[in-house]
């Protein structure tokens, strides 16, 4: 891997020679094993420990397909996807993969006994399929981690409708938290000039999933004036959630759970900050019983810091805990948009609330590769910022997990592949001037 390391930091490397570059029999990546999926079984999903499922392993480089493209990944990121795939929960994502390998003699590729996970990266493109026309070795690039074969009708109006829409590195092999990666070519996009390899691989896949969940008409749509309650607003998603509101001149009421991520939000330019410790909300009596009195005292909290006014737009995550609050504080017509669901899959809320008032629910998921492209574009232009926290080298990936799993992280937490060390790959210095209190927002917690 070394020529290819010193191609990409010699920055004089041409198509030509990234073309020429010999490409490794094997690589190394982060993965979980398939005959190690019931090592968790009887534990607690708290329990259940990603430091000893996450094994970095050599594996054979992935034969490159029409349409595909094989990228050098210099940094990638946990999500939440990935803390998924280390328990196993809600189920083996070998089912993924096993189901994937079944459509054609090119995905049987991605039927294997190891799972490579991730679903970011920031890297350069070593070589592309054909019918690639748009990338070129050498091109720097971040990727989006929709996976689509387009086949179907279904999927030509909104991609994400496509009935073979995969998310990359999760539902699909050969992710980003490794030395090399296989995509689609359509899920590349420019990287950032002013940003470092791993602030640009940091934003990709909770950058795009909150601009759909709340920005696009696919989503809530949301528009100037309106509020805005964003459950975990200083986490991975959240803060994202928070920036585009801001930036669309919402209002964001932000819901967090500590002072220190209360300060977070307010220095990203949020006013209305609800800490739900401090407040000491309880949704539920107990595991099946939940406390309309805390809604309401809830929702008058919320009014307290709008002047009287309800939520329009409820942006959800949490799931369980959260949603029957969620369902009860939006406003008469109004939306809660829901992405995953955290801390809880089974949702319970008073219907009543819901239909007697015309409100509605909206489930969203992930990104089209347009909306990832606007959302990417919002990051290269500087109006949205990465919200990179933490750094972890490829081998420390097990425990860059353990601590989003168990809520130790603030933002994103990324992890270095090929990057010999964190702050390389700036191309425009003067533009990063420009945002680097903001770039550097949860870095200095």
């Amino acid at each position: 891997m070394k020529h290819i390391l010193d191609a990409i930091q010699s920055q004089a490397a041409t198509t030509e020679d990234f073309a020429a570059l010999p490409l490794p029999d094997s690589y190394r990546a982060v993965t979980v094993h398939k005959d190690e999926t019931e090592m968790f079984a009887g534990l607690a999903t708290r329990d259940k420990d990603p430091r000893k499922s996450l094994h970095l392993d050599q594996v054979p480089l992935p034969e490159l397909g029409p349409g595909e493209a094989l990228v050098a990944v210099m940094a990638s990121s946990v999500n939440y996807n990935s803390v998924w795939t280390s328990i196993f929960e809600p189920l083996s994502t070998f089912s993924f993969l096993e189901r994937y390998g079944r459509l054609s003699e090119l995905t049987k590729r991605h039927d294997l006994p190891y799972h490579i996970i991730g679903s970011d990266l920031a890297g350069v493109v070593l070589r592309t399929g054909p019918g690639v026309n748009a990338w070129k070795p050498g091109d720097e690039v971040v990727a989006h981690c929709l996976s689509v074969e387009l086949e179907s009708s279904d999927g030509h109006n909104d991609t994400m409708l496509d009935p073979e829409q995969r998310i990359w590195g999760f539902e699909t092999n050969f992710g980003g938290l490794a030395e090399i990666a296989l995509v689609k070519s359509n899920q590349l996009m420019p990287k950032p000039g002013h940003l470092s390899w791993e602030e640009a691989a940091a934003p990709g896949l909770v950058n795009s999933t909150a601009y759909r969940q709340l920005v696009s008409r696919n989503g809530a749509g949301m528009k100037q004036g309106d509020n805005v309650l964003i459950w975990g607003a200083s986490g991975g998603l959240g803060s994202y959630a928070t920036q585009f509101a801001l930036a669309g001149g919402a209002n964001p009421i932000c819901v967090v759970s500590s002072p220190e991520k209360a300060d977070i939000c307010r220095s990203m330019g949020a006013e209305a900050v609800i800490d739900r410790n401090a407040e000491g909300y309880k949704f539920w009596k107990d595991e099946q019983t939940q406390d309309p009195r805390e809604w309401k005292r809830f929702g008058s909290k919320i009014r307290e810091l709008t002047g009287g006014e309800d939520i329009d737009i409820v942006f959800e995550h949490p799931g369980r805990e959260t949603f029957g609050a969620s369902v009860y504080v939006t406003r008469k017509g109004g939306t809660i948009t829901t992405c995953a669901s955290t801390s809880g899959y089974m949702h319970e809320y008073d219907n009543r609330y819901l239909w007697m008032s015309l409100k509605r629910i909206i489930g969203s998921h992930f990104a089209n590769y347009r909306e990832a492209w606007e959302a990417n574009r919002l990051i290269a232009k500087g109006k949205i910022h990465p919200t990179l926290s933490k750094v972890y080298s490829l081998e420390e990936t097990g425990q860059a997990a353990y601590d989003v799993h168990r809520n130790l992280h603030q933002g994103k937490v990324g992890v270095l592949c090929l990057a010999p060390e964190e702050g390389l790959g700036v191309r425009d210095p003067e533009m990063r001037a420009q945002h680097l209190d903001a770039i550097n927002r949860f870095r200095n917690i």
